[in-house]
């Protein structure tokens, strides 16, 4: 069976990027194709050494840095790919990657982050990020990205089965597209964060530092507990803005390898996380090292963390991974860090929670997944 795998742009490895080496592991014979590939040669062993057939957006200026200012023309340069002689496509999406043209007969499964994240959750960050919120280009640009959303809902039609990576965005996927998919959670290297009982006295949160994050909220309600210690690990465009509200209890740790990354995360006390966010892996990986969360308790958290809301009652029989605040605010969060010095976290329940997010699982219920529905195609066939 010849496979093509089609994944949105390779820029930069991470939550999304995993999940697609998951998928190539489990079809090494797969060709793969993404609208752009700017990965090294020297990096690119996860993607087991592959190099991916790129679209026409691959040679415009300044593609490696500036693809977000190309979105528009996803679109139309994804339907530019020929997968005609392919009997299984596999699409790899948060954006345009789902579009790809298929004929009758071939069976196309998408693994959906979410619909098209900057036409629909995230267009105003996009169009802040890009210059393009005021003025005459911000009311050309907000009219190009609703035909872009237009034309994801359109598209989605296409696709003959939707897995996604949390309940969280099944709904959104049912909102939009009026779609049912299967939830397949993303993987989590588990047995790269491993467990550590042996907690230091300070805190820990990793993120991108962009708006949604709200990072700048967890290091003012730390500034405003100066007896407790934070340590911050990313960096991003928010980042002398989240530098210039950080008191002297705060830390800033900006590029980290991932074997010191894996050291953090072990050592802390617990690790914090203001978004609302799709899924979640960096609370995952924490936890797989024994560490506890206290997170804002919307999106997939409520999936992928065993918790209470600060202002529930809590027993330790519970063998809790964490602890939820109720609003985005310093005094939320502020209540939630008092309550979880109140309580005992058990570093092995935290790790086994993680268990549930392996890499082998997803590989497990992905090729079920697949074998299920060409099962199904066949059968289709035949009466057909």
């Amino acid at each position: 069976m010849k496979i093509a795998v089609v994944h949105d742009w390779l820029i930069s490895r991470g939550g999304a990027e995993n999940t697609l080496a998951q998928i190539l592991r489990l079809f090494p014979e797969a060709d793969l194709f993404s609208l752009l590939d700017f990965i090294p040669a020297g990096e690119r062993d996860f993607l087991l050494n592959k190099k991916a057939k790129t679209s026409f957006l691959q040679k415009l200026p300044f593609a490696d840095k500036k693809y977000r200012n190309y979105l528009p023309l996803m679109p139309f340069a994804v339907k530019q790919f020929d997968l005609s002689s392919y009997e299984l496509i596999i699409s790899s999406s948060h954006a345009a990657a789902k579009g790809v043209t298929a004929k009758p007969g071939q069976l196309h499964l998408c693994y959906c982050y979410t619909p098209f994240r900057y036409a629909w959750d995230l267009r105003e960050q996009y169009l802040k990020e890009t210059g393009l919120d005021s003025g005459v280009k911000g009311f050309a640009a907000r009219a190009l990205l609703s035909w872009v959303r237009g034309w994801d809902a359109r598209n989605s039609r296409r696709v003959d089965h939707f897995a996604t990576l949390s309940e969280y965005i099944r709904d959104r996927i049912k909102r939009a597209y009026h779609r049912d998919s299967e939830v397949i959670y993303p993987p989590v290297a588990t047995d790269f964060f491993t467990l550590n009982g042996k907690k230091e006295d300070f805190y820990v949160t990793v993120s991108r530092l962009v708006p949604y994050k709200k990072v700048d909220l967890i290091v003012k309600a730390f500034t405003a507990m100066p007896g407790r210690r934070l340590v911050v690990v990313g960096i991003g465009p928010d980042l002398e803005k989240v530098k210039q509200a950080a008191g002297p209890n705060v830390e800033f740790r900006l590029h980290p390898d991932n074997k010191a990354l894996a050291e953090c995360l072990q050592k802390a006390r617990a690790f914090v996380f203001a978004a609302e966010e799709d899924f979640g892996i960096a609370p995952l990986e924490a936890q797989a090292c024994g560490t506890p969360v206290i997170a804002y308790g919307k999106g997939g958290l409520l999936e992928t963390v065993r918790g209470k809301f600060a202002d529930e009652r809590i027993t330790a029989a519970e063998r809790l991974t964490g602890i939820f605040f109720r609003d985005q605010t310093e005094a939320s969060l502020i209540e939630a860090v008092n309550k979880f010095e109140k309580l005992g976290f058990d570093p092995a329940a935290c790790r086994a929670n993680s268990l549930r997010f392996s890499e082998e699982n997803f590989r497990t219920k992905f090729k079920l997944f697949v074998e299920q529905k060409m099962s199904l195609a066949a059968k289709a066939a035949k009466l057909g």
